[in-house]
């Protein structure tokens, strides 16, 4: 499945600057299609209404984490086939392996760059 640059990117963040910083880097990679959400609530309602070709989200977030987030949409048939890219910064083994048994499709450890949001892109749709 080849990457379609126009397909709206959903950002879940409760860092506004951390979004600004995936924003920029997805622009950078020719992404414009992109949406953001502070938390998983709005994001899985974003979701709901928008179909979107990538989720990537922040794994700590009050109230609803991304792995809580995950969890309601591979839960939700509409959705459910959504790619999901997993954002954290501590790479703690426990929630690699629990956020793969909830169907994440990759996982990025910041900080990250262009280059590293490519190549986990790139993998999540097989390039």
């Amino acid at each position: 499945m080849a990457i379609d640059p126009t397909m709206p990117i959903l950002v879940v963040d409760d860092y506004k600057t951390m979004i600004r910083i995936i924003r920029n880097l997805l622009k950078q990679l020719g992404f414009n299609e992109v949406d953001d959400a502070a938390d998983g609530t709005e994001a899985f309602a974003k979701a709901k209404e928008r179909k979107y070709g990538l989720i990537i989200s922040d794994w700590n977030m009050e109230p609803m984490t991304g792995y809580e987030l995950l969890k309601e949409v591979r839960g939700d048939e509409d959705i459910s086939r959504t790619p999901f890219i997993m954002v954290t910064a501590e790479s703690k083994t426990e929630n690699v392996i629990a956020a793969k048994k909830a169907g994440v499709n990759n996982y990025i450890v910041k900080p990250f760059n262009a280059a590293t949001l490519k190549s986990k892109i790139d993998a999540v749709f097989g390039e």
